[in-house]
């Protein structure tokens, strides 16, 4: 848990919920807590560890984009979530789109940038949303509005190029999946949008579960997060993101993407699904290491 990304305290809070939850379901847990080094010599810790199974919680590039399933592969350890080629598509968002359109799942329309030619000038019609191609929890997201005159002034921190996409607006749906089998459908519920501050703080966001929608919209998610999940190749967890028009229907309903690691903090989605359909935590961590080891 931890590392170096810009989701080190998310991954700190999951990785600590986690291994409290192992501890209850019966196993000897070892926390190791990554620097802000890439590396930060988890191959010298996890040879003195030898664990059986790694729990990995950590979140964002390096941990979640196939860099860590890479040396864990490399170490012949097994480890949870997804492996290095579904993590790396999941990651990048426009390699995953494009799994999604062959799939034939609805996406919006985007496109790779340079930040500075964002900041120049509107490459796609209002309404748009500018973020980082490779990142996760809604960090560096600009919302561009309708009728908005001028385009958005990028921070320096924004990386050089970047993805803009199409606005796709309604309501904010989620799915997990868990192996073979989608979960259940919530509805998020915030005051503005659903940003970092939202997902993470308690309070943020209200988790409406099941989602009051219609059955036909309930089946969708359903289908698409596990066809999303089959898509990329992942493996145990996964949650897949929605946004749904309700004015046109089945038409309205948009993937926006697939999270290969769910957050595991007390304000998460992904184990909130779970203990609804009668998984609680405990035995939901004892489910991801079962599952690691089965890939041995």
């Amino acid at each position: 848990m931890g590392g170096p990304s810009a989701e080190r305290e998310v991954s700190l809070s999951s990785g600590r919920e986690c291994a409290n939850a192992l501890r209850v379901a019966g196993y000897q847990v070892t926390e190791i807590e990554l620097g802000q080094k890439r590396g930060d010599d988890i191959v010298a810790r996890l040879t003195e560890v030898a664990p059986d199974v790694v729990f990995n919680a950590l979140h964002g590039r390096w941990g979640e984009d196939g860099c860590v399933q890479g040396i864990l592969e490399w170490m012949g350890l097994p480890y949870t979530h997804s492996g290095v080629l579904a993590s790396a598509m999941a990651m990048d968002k426009t390699v995953a789109k494009q799994a999604f359109r062959e799939a034939g799942l609805p996406v919006v329309e985007s496109v790779i940038a340079d930040s500075a030619e964002v900041s120049r000038r509107h490459v796609l019609p209002p309404p748009y949303v500018v973020k980082p191609n490779d990142e996760g929890s809604s960090v560096g997201v600009y919302i561009v509005h309708d009728g908005a005159n001028q385009p958005p002034q990028l921070s320096d921190s924004m990386p050089e190029r970047v993805m803009v996409e199409s606005y796709a607006p309604g309501r904010e749906l989620t799915t997990a999946v868990m192996g073979n089998h989608a979960l259940g459908v919530t509805e998020i519920l915030t005051e503005g949008w659903y940003d970092y501050d939202a997902k993470y703080t308690v309070g943020g966001s209200r988790h409406v579960i099941p989602a009051e929608i219609p059955e036909p919209i309930r089946q969708a998610c359903l289908d698409y997060a596990l066809r999303a999940h089959e898509a990329l190749g992942c493996r145990g967890l996964s949650r897949t993101d929605f946004r749904w028009d309700e004015s046109r229907g089945i038409d309205g309903l948009i993937l926006l993407e697939v999270n290969t690691q769910p957050g595991m903090t007390p304000t998460s989605l992904a184990p909130e699904q779970a203990a609804h359909a009668g998984i609680d935590f405990p035995s939901l961590m004892r489910w991801m290491v079962e599952d690691a080891l089965c890939r041995t």
